[in-house]
């Protein structure tokens, strides 16, 4: 189906966005179009096209990734809208909402990992006593643990952050933190021609998960769009879009969206960092590559 589609297709050029775009499948998300999303979205379409049409399938399933808040869901969303309206059905998964734990409590895990780690750190190098402790516990309640421009006040922070950090990092987009088994089954079922499957949603709150039937029998193509959907553990991407930004940029851009409220925090800084040395190890596998400034890349520009 998808393969006729394509070879019948005649582009006749890129409709005006609409208030009722396609957009991801988590509960509450917001997405707000906007000019720069707009000019990526019509660069990478053409791109796709041809990538879509080189498959040769009769499905197809699409990653948008990137660092968080770098425009994935808009640009997953309109190029969901450019496709559906040259008459090739597309449906956008969204990709948070498989993590194990909901993001308060995901939330507090990547910090306790992190500080617990950290602890252990302090052990091992033989730098922890009654009064670091007390000094420790002082950061703590401020939250300033993880900036490493205090390791000069305090010398021990070093220590107690890289440990930190290293099993944080063994944690953020690992299988301990998200359900790849589940995603790998929905994107093997889609491809397998399944045309009802249920997809999982995930809000904020304890109670809020629960698994819609979404009707695929018109859909030709997938778009999973995550932080981590260039990751090894997935399995069935077809085409993988990253759209690459520094960790500076996706905080201001989380800030807009109001994606939590601590944004700015030194962990959080540190978290997409993290994310960013996944994304940049993930990139050579990229078949198309935008910019935050909207240009082109190569897989060895990184």
């Amino acid at each position: 189906m998808l393969k006729e589609k394509l070879e019948n297709l005649e582009f006749r050029g890129f409709p005006e966005p609409t208030e009722n775009l396609p957009h991801g499948d988590m509960p509450g998300d917001k997405i707000r179009i906007d000019e720069t999303h707009v000019r990526k979205a019509e660069k990478i379409f053409p791109v796709l096209l041809e990538e879509l049409k080189a498959l040769g399938t009769e499905r197809a399933v699409i990653s948008v990734f990137g660092g968080s808040g770098v425009g994935k869901s808009e640009i997953a969303s309109l190029l969901a809208y450019y496709l559906n309206e040259c008459g090739i059905g597309t449906y956008v998964m969204s990709g948070d909402n498989y993590p194990f734990r909901i993001p308060l409590y995901n939330d507090a895990e990547r910090l306790s990992i992190f500080r617990a780690n950290g602890l252990k750190g302090l052990i091992s190098s033989g730098q922890y006593n009654e009064e670091v402790q007390k000094e420790l516990s002082a950061l703590w309640e401020t939250e300033k643990d993880p900036d490493p421009k205090l390791s000069e006040e305090y010398p021990w922070l070093k220590s107690y952050q890289e440990a930190g950090r290293k099993a944080l990092k063994g944690y953020l987009g690992t299988r301990l933190e998200q359900d790849y088994d589940e995603v790998n089954a929905i994107l093997q079922a889609f491809r397998d021609g399944k045309n009802s499957i249920y997809f999982k949603r995930m809000g904020r709150s304890e109670e809020a998960r629960w698994y819609d039937s979404v009707d695929l029998t018109e859909t030709d193509v997938l778009i999973l769009e995550w932080t981590h959907g260039g990751n090894v553990n997935i399995n069935g991407i077809d085409i993988p879009v990253l759209l690459n930004s520094t960790p500076e940029e996706t905080r201001a851009h989380r800030r807009l969206r109001a994606r939590d409220g601590k944004t700015d925090s030194d962990f959080t800084t540190m978290v997409l960092e993290i994310e960013q040395e996944e994304l940049t190890e993930r990139a050579k596998y990229a078949k198309i590559i935008l910019s935050k400034s909207g240009e082109f890349m190569s897989p060895e520009d990184f």
